[in-house]
């Protein structure tokens, strides 16, 4: 009769794979939570540009951005976001800014009558270029 060898893990075996497992959950946990908390940020820049979009649709139609002290179009909603217009030059101009709340507190985002796209407040800093695409710290062409 041949001695059986029992079956099973060893615990070297079970604390190299836990060991493992902690490693990945270092390094992903925070990479899923970064790409969550960035996909969460193209609707507010869609409602940007509807915004400028339908401003300029206003301009044309009176010559004016204003609808008496306020900003002549309706502002979006937008879910983490608040949208809001400012005017400038009695109603010749206008800068529409989204401000993150919530899990995308620290975004901001901003556009002018002179469609200049501004990263107002990213949690990895602030571009020193003007657009809204950003890769790591600087602007995505």
């Amino acid at each position: 009769m041949h001695p059986t060898r029992e079956r099973g893990f060893t615990l070297i075996e079970v604390m190299i794979t836990v060991a493992i497992v902690a490693i990945l959950s270092a390094i992903a946990l925070p990479a899923y939570t970064a790409y969550v908390q960035r996909s969460r940020v193209p609707p507010a820049l869609d409602a940007l540009s509807a915004l400028a979009t339908r401003m300029e649709q206003r301009f044309q139609d009176s010559g004016s951005y204003a609808n008496g002290d306020a900003c002549g179009a309706t502002m979006p909603t937008t879910e983490n976001f608040t949208v809001t217009c400012e005017l400038s030059n009695d109603g010749q101009g206008f800068t529409a800014t989204a401000t993150g709340s919530g899990p995308v507190d620290g975004y901001g985002f901003s556009i002018d009558h002179q469609g200049v796209r501004v990263t107002t407040a990213h949690p990895k800093g602030v571009p020193s270029t003007n657009c809204w695409s950003m890769k790591g710290t600087t602007c995505d062409t």
